[in-house]
């Protein structure tokens, strides 16, 4: 079985889609890679035929073992990719993700395997990802909670990688991982319980104050202090 660039993209996409706690279907595929629902179609038979992926009869896509040991694999690399470009080449934090998805089908095995050896796979990737994919259930679990939710001061601990322009736009602010925030008022009522922000998010970033989108607000994660 020949796994290509783009069936590799596929499993690592619906390994990052449940992590992120979304149902998988055709639908979603077609929005996190940006292709035509003919394209998913087409990619998801392929995929079945393989035994990657299992589809259900309500369309819910999932991971067989041999489908998420690829998946696992690529993330792995791409973990290691982003901590060479941050560690060793000191490229900022915002643009990482995107060379990274470049790089992970291209690097052999060996290299791999110096990256390894040099970075070590412990440490957390610089948008604050440790090793394994983790759900908002297990960020919770090690006290981490939204933005939408602080109350007081909290670090800046995990930022959702997979979309340029909202890093970018945290970066403006300020708000990047290891940032010290402190809340300018408590979070609307109504995103306590779910931490789904429905206003912007007023916080202070070395002592400026910052109006957060609730969408961006809800999308980086923070350990109170």
């Amino acid at each position: 079985m020949r796994i290509t660039i783009s069936k590799e993209n596929y499993l690592k996409a619906i390994a990052e889609a449940e992590a992120e706690g979304e149902a998988v279907i055709a639908a979603t595929l077609k929005r996190w890679l940006r292709v035509s629902a003919p394209a998913v179609t087409m990619a998801t038979r392929r995929l079945v035929r393989d035994g990657l992926i299992r589809v259900a009869p309500n369309g819910h896509i999932t991971l067989t073992t041999a489908g998420a040991d690829i998946a696992n694999r690529l993330l792995y690399r791409h973990h290691l990719i982003e901590r060479m470009l941050a560690e060793v080449f000191g490229m900022e934090w915002y643009k990482i993700h995107d060379e990274a998805e470049q790089m992970e089908h291209a690097i052999s095995a060996d290299f791999e395997r110096l990256l390894d050896e040099k970075l070590g796979g412990a440490g957390p990737c610089p948008h604050g990802s440790p090793l394994q994919l983790e759900t908002a259930a297990q960020r919770r679990a090690r006290g981490l909670r939204p933005l939408a939710e602080l109350e007081g001061r909290g670090v800046v601990e995990y930022v959702f990688e997979r979309d340029r322009p909202l890093l970018e736009y945290l970066d403006g602010l300020g708000i990047r991982p290891h940032a010290l925030l402190e809340a300018v008022h408590a979070a609307p009522t109504g995103s306590g319980a779910t931490g789904i922000a429905s206003a912007a998010v007023e916080v202070s970033v070395e002592g400026k104050r910052r109006s957060v989108e609730p969408a961006a607000a809800n999308r980086v994660w923070v350990r109170p202090v």
